[in-house]
């Protein structure tokens, strides 16, 4: 990739004390790994909203559907305030060019999934968005989003990183000409990954750039990126992978021995039986690519769809 990959995130996850209780919620994951190959572009809702730190904290209240934001001792309502910087702020992202975008879990203003939010019984229920996040997410439906602590998850992990390196060869794909040829080159190369998230979109993928020639070149790739999204949204399963490493074995036909074919199918089957991680077969087969110089797997990013660094495919 020619530039770093840009991601939004909660700047109290970066160790920036913007807390209300002035302190920070650093994420060592995101500081210390995730940061050596993206740049950020930090947000705090409440500070650049204009609130203070210390500040009461806030909470929210009403319909979860669309609920008010209020501070939590007080009762102030500081809905439409918030509303309007997120509205403004947004807009503002708008040129970052951003690839993803991590929020800070539970938080009535960052929180993307099961916030807090009081009803009239007085009792919270777990089925709110934080309104910032809310405004990020209608605003940039494509652009992938997750919370810090579901990145503790190493699918729900994966899955996220995956995307955003995916999204981010898209979006130097869109940078160069649009045609066939190009996204013709672009899809021969995604292929085996998409199929590892989700065996439909590799056949609804596959036929719409079959057939792309019958469209207008801006509706074929309007759909082929909203295909591309859903897909790599699906979470990859120990069953998809292990179709897609049975389908990259059929490449060595002609050149892998009778020993060399045993011990790859072992080693598969020890992945399968969850015995070995996916970096295992992932690995060998990588050198056999190499070994045999083989063209068509070189070039498939499933083979290497991030940075080896990150871990990402080591969990067992």
């Amino acid at each position: 990739m020619e530039d770093r990959i840009k991601l939004g995130v909660s700047a109290c996850l970066l160790g920036e004390n913007v807390r209300w209780n002035g302190g920070h919620a650093r994420d060592r994951f995101i500081t210390d790994i995730l940061s050596q190959y993206v740049d950020f572009v930090p947000v705090c809702p409440e500070v650049e909203a204009g609130f203070p730190v210390p500040r009461e904290t806030f909470r929210l209240v009403g319909d979860p559907a669309n609920p008010r934001l209020v501070t939590s001792k007080n009762k102030v309502d500081h809905t439409d305030r918030v509303r309007r910087w997120a509205a403004k702020r947004v807009a503002e992202l708008e040129n970052e060019n951003l690839c993803g975008f991590i929020f800070k879990k539970d938080s009535p203003n960052s929180g993307l999934f099961r916030v807090k939010v009081y009803t009239d019984t007085g009792m919270p229920v777990k089925q709110g968005v934080g309104l910032f996040a809310r405004a990020f997410t209608e605003r940039f439906p494509r652009i992938p989003v997750e919370e810090e602590g579901r990145l503790n998850d190493p699918v729900l992990r994966e899955t996220f990183i995956e995307l955003i390196f995916a999204l981010k060869r898209w979006r130097e794909a869109l940078a160069q000409k649009k045609n066939m040829a190009n996204l013709v080159d672009f899809h021969t190369r995604h292929k085996l990954l998409i199929l590892s998230h989700s065996p439909q979109h590799y056949r609804v993928m596959g036929k719409l750039v079959a057939n792309g020639k019958s469209l207008a070149t801006g509706e074929l790739y309007e759909r082929y990126e909203q295909q591309l999204i859903e897909a790599l949204r699906l979470k990859v399963t120990i069953k998809k992978n292990g179709n897609v490493l049975y389908h990259l074995l059929g490449y060595f036909k002609k050149e892998l021995s009778s020993d060399e074919k045993q011990e790859l199918l072992d080693i598969i089957d020890q992945y399968r039986r969850e015995v070995v991680p996916l970096i295992v077969p992932i690995t060998l087969i990588n050198h056999y690519v190499r070994k045999y110089q083989q063209p068509y797997l070189r070039q498939q990013t499933y083979l290497n769809p991030h940075p080896i660094e990150l871990k990402l495919r080591n969990h067992a």
